[in-house]
């Protein structure tokens, strides 16, 4: 009897959080990313086909809506990490997704909510502003509902383990692995599965799927609350950091302390920001440091607490530090995401006039081609987690294989030779062409076997392995634990940047290669009579340079120190492997 009752006490204290979870966590994000990649694949379709949209209104709206729903993550971050909390975040972001796709999916349904069908030697009727009016709506709804699930999801998921029990730490490693494995099988479904339905079945159908599994994933969402380790939130960060820079530069003429030691440090005023740990002080950036210079000013006798414009805690500043520190690394991810969407641009025209038929009667549509890069990216992230984290544990002695600095290197230099060897494909492509006398004629379908281009796509997806999940780990690990919402919302942004990184190089490549007699590196009509291979050795060139930095950027990067407070009769120890972390460079 008195073993039951023990173990019933012990039931009732079980820990919150832990692979329990993860169910009813990836659940919400697969159904996400299904429902978005799903609908954007094949939107400019929907929008020209559909709605009737001249060809350039339609691409615009397709950039302006992957444009907001890059940036939206920022707001859903600061308002989780500020007053909301994740779970609360993740939970009413995705209502309103479900909403934008319920619209959406009843506009592609009701027949008055689209124009009519295209009568045969007749002008199409475009969409009316009604009709327009509930399109952008609905593509409003759900990138503001995207903005509340990218930059939360992650982050939540990895908040529900521990970081300072040493059983659950390796854990936290393997979630990004098995996030990003979840996504990308998400998106292998939905631009196969789901643009088939919507090709061949009909857009209601092709637009209700993901809606009735975002419903189910909602469900299952707030099912898990019991389960779930909830970190409060603790206050506007962006608040904090400007605090900081603030009684920086008030004090900007003090002489520095000869101590770091005597800084100002409060625990209390801390608590709610340092639950895994408090922040030391680190020796870069000491500018900063005038912000916790203690001054009479900055106490009164009724003032408890001081003035935060004033006087912050170490914490406080190494906060701001911290984040500087992540800058440059994060920065080095921009070039990589401007190869990787040459993939559904460039790469894609090239497949176009390459023979693609795998039969007589059926041809691999040229969007589909990323299903290489996809498949390649989840086997490696298998063979990543099996393989290669087993092995080079024997010879590093670090849990995780290699550290995440190192696996963004092995990810870089990967991509390098997905571009460059894109650039000879592309020369193999035209001399085919020339060969059968196609240079000048577009539109016929050149005869080499659309699969010469499969190695640059699976290098690609082989980088992206390496390269996202790192960069993910890397601001995840290092931001300061009030703000890794905001931190994995950066991660979303260098997306955003490399897109429009590689919209900038387009341009002036376009402009500045114009030539004389109408030639141009990247042509409008005809890719057969430009040089698209100088432009994917620009590409590559550009990436070699941006190896070299992100290595000296790694080489001096200093991690940040924390220390954990831990029960002495346990772990033994007051310094947890954080501390650790901050003395390897």
């Amino acid at each position: 009897m008195e073993d039951t009752n023990t173990n019933t006490h012990h039931h009732a204290k079980r820990p919150k959080g832990g692979l329990i979870t993860m169910p009813f966590i990836f659940a919400n994000e697969v159904c996400e990313k299904l429902a978005v990649v799903g609908f954007q694949t094949n939107m400019i379709s929907y929008l020209t086909l559909q709605l009737h949209m001249p060809l350039t209104k339609a691409a615009n709206t397709l950039t302006n809506f992957g444009g907001t729903a890059s940036l939206t993550p920022l707001l859903g971050a600061f308002i989780a990490d500020s007053f909301a909390g994740r779970f609360w975040t993740i939970s009413v972001a995705s209502v309103i997704y479900q909403i934008g796709m319920v619209s959406l999916t009843i506009s592609a349904i009701l027949p008055k909510l689209r124009p009519p069908p295209c009568q045969n030697g007749q002008i199409c009727q475009e969409a009316d502003t009604g009709q327009l009016a509930i399109l952008y709506i609905s593509l409003l709804l759900t990138a503001i509902g995207s903005g509340g699930i990218r930059p939360c999801v992650v982050a939540f998921g990895a908040d529900q383990f521990d970081e300072t029990d040493e059983k659950q730490k390796t854990s936290t490693w393997k979630f990004f692995n098995w996030y990003y494995f979840c996504m990308g099988a998400s998106m292998l479904v939905a631009v196969t599965v789901i643009v088939y339905i919507q090709d061949n079945v009909g857009w209601g159908w092709g637009l209700g799927v993901p809606s009735i599994a975002m419903a189910i994933s909602i469900v299952a969402f707030v099912f898990g609350l019991p389960l779930y380790r909830n970190m409060d939130p603790s206050g506007s960060p962006f608040t904090r950091l400007v605090q900081v820079c603030v009684a920086a530069y008030k004090k900007r003429n003090l002489a520095m302390v000869s101590d770091p030691k005597l800084l100002y440090v409060n625990e209390e005023l801390d608590a709610s920001i340092s639950i895994a740990g408090t922040l030391l002080h680190t020796k870069q950036m000491k500018f900063l440091d005038k912000a916790a210079i203690v001054t009479p000013q900055d106490f009164t006798e009724s003032q408890s607490k001081p003035n935060l414009w004033r006087l912050n805690t170490v914490h406080r500043v190494e906060e701001l530090k911290s984040l500087l520190r992540m800058g440059p690394i994060w920065a080095s991810g921009i070039i990589l995401f401007t190869a990787y969407v040459q993939q559904n641009t460039f790469s894609l025209q090239q497949a176009k006039t390459m023979n693609r038929h795998l039969t007589k009667s059926f041809q691999i549509p040229a969007g589909s081609m990323s299903v290489f890069t996809l498949t390649s990216m989840l086997a490696t992230i298998v063979f990543y987690d099996r393989v290669f984290v087993p092995f080079m544990r024997r010879f590093t002695g670090v849990e995780r294989g290699v550290s995440f600095l190192c696996r963004m290197a092995i990810g870089f230099s990967i991509s390098v030779f997905a571009t460059l060897i894109a650039g000879f494909m592309e020369i193999k492509r035209k001399n085919v062409a020339f060969a059968h006398g196609l240079t000048d004629k577009p539109h016929e379908t050149i005869p080499i076997m659309v699969f010469w281009l499969v190695p640059q796509y699976v290098l690609h997806g082989v980088a992206e392995a390496f390269i996202s999940i790192g960069h993910l780990e890397f601001m995840y690990d290092q931001a300061p634990e009030s703000m890794r919402s905001t931190a994995t919302a950066l991660f979303w942004l260098a997306i955003s940047a490399g897109n429009y990184m590689s919209t900038l190089l387009v341009t002036m490549i376009h402009k500045f290669s114009q030539g004389s007699d109408g030639s141009n590196w990247l042509p409008d009509n005809n890719l057969n009579k430009g040089k698209l291979e100088y432009f994917y050795w620009i590409i590559t060139a550009l990436q070699v340079l941006n190896l070299v930095y992100y290595l000296f950027c790694a080489k001096f990067y200093t991690f940040k120190p924390l220390e954990v407070l831990v029960d002495h009769r346990d772990k033994g120890d007051r310094k947890g492997h954080e501390l650790e972390l901050g003395t390897r460079v």
